[in-house]
């Protein structure tokens, strides 16, 4: 790819998928596995009741329990995507609540059994920026020194009035304390984020892009605000507090946002989804791929592609 050239003439957006695809020479697939972590956001150390917004079973496969030893785990996940996808590896990614919040002895223990099946390539970690001891990243450091590591910190909006709001229990500084004792120590760095809270604007989030491409951040997670049963977002739906953002809304900012990002960023998602059964709202009944190819359409219609602003800005420079 060329400064200013689309980075495909058909994807134009630099997905993680493919990235993983040139970086081993086959098709890599992400197995969820449940390590038995909790939250310090939810047992008190840092807050109680957790974030408006989350009930961690809106996104964990009911194979993925704590009590299915991680083996098992692995191998209901691996054996999906093999017969769905054709996939030759597997990167573990230990996703429910906070995966380095605990003695680094588990950490270990659970890194290391993941890592030690010969199709596994690597463990995605799914954790919060205030939840990163010194021995975790040390740990998380020897381990890439052998295999791929990926650190998903949650940041989900780089407002700090907005993670107050959200009862998120952690600040924009310490995410980007995090991201500093995270790099330049053979790790990825990928990062979340939200659209629609509540209070915010379009132009607000869009700052983000601009916050990320300032950052050795290797890639981002990104969805809509959704609210499932059993969370104060849904009750905030019910009583008229909250109303979502529109599909049409979110695929324009999800657009203007990759615009801003750097195309040195990978990509790993544009939306996300709740079973049907605790769903409350948006209700937009799409699934991955779906959103994913609204937003490439979106792009296509503009004439644009990840990254184009920053290049229009070079030239014009």
């Amino acid at each position: 790819m060329t400064l200013g050239e689309p980075i495909h003439s058909e994807l134009r957006i630099n997905s993680y998928g493919s990235y993983l695809r040139r970086r081993f020479g086959c098709r890599v697939s992400k197995v969820n596995v449940d390590g038995g972590f909790t939250c310090p956001n939810r047992d008190g150390s840092r807050g109680t009741g957790g974030c408006i917004y989350c009930d961690n079973s809106s996104f964990s496969p009911k194979e993925t329990q704590a009590l299915i030893p991680v083996e098992e785990q692995m191998a209901a996940g691996m054996a999906y995507h093999r017969a769905r996808l054709g996939s030759d590896k597997f990167i573990v990614y230990f996703q429910k609540y906070t995966n380095t919040y605990g003695p680094v002895d588990k950490l270990a223990d659970l890194y290391r059994r993941a890592l030690a099946h010969p199709d596994v390539l690597g463990i995605s970690v799914g954790t919060r920026p205030d939840s990163l001891s010194p021995a975790a990243i040390e740990l998380l450091t020897d381990l890439a020194r052998e295999h791929y590591v990926c650190v998903e910190l949650g940041l989900q909006s780089m407002d700090d009035a907005i993670l107050t709001r959200i009862n998120r229990g952690h600040t924009l500084a310490e995410y980007l304390d995090a991201v500093q004792r995270l790099s330049g120590r053979g790790l990825e760095i990928c990062t979340h984020l939200i659209y629609g809270f509540p209070g915010e604007t379009r132009s607000g989030f869009l700052k983000t892009a601009r916050l990320i491409a300032s950052l050795p951040v290797n890639s981002v997670k990104l969805h809509q605000l959704h609210a499932v049963e059993n969370t104060r977002l849904a009750e905030m739906y019910r009583d008229g507090s909250w109303q979502p953002i529109g599909i049409d809304e979110y695929v324009a900012t999800a657009c203007d946002f990759l615009e801003e990002l750097p195309a040195r960023v990978t990509v790993q998602r544009l939306y996300g989804s709740a079973p049907l059964s605790i769903r409350v709202a948006p209700n937009w009944n799409l699934k991955n791929n779906q959103m994913w190819y609204a937003v490439i359409n979106e792009l296509r219609r503009r004439g644009s592609w990840q990254g184009c602003r920053l290049a229009s800005e070079v030239r014009a420079a």
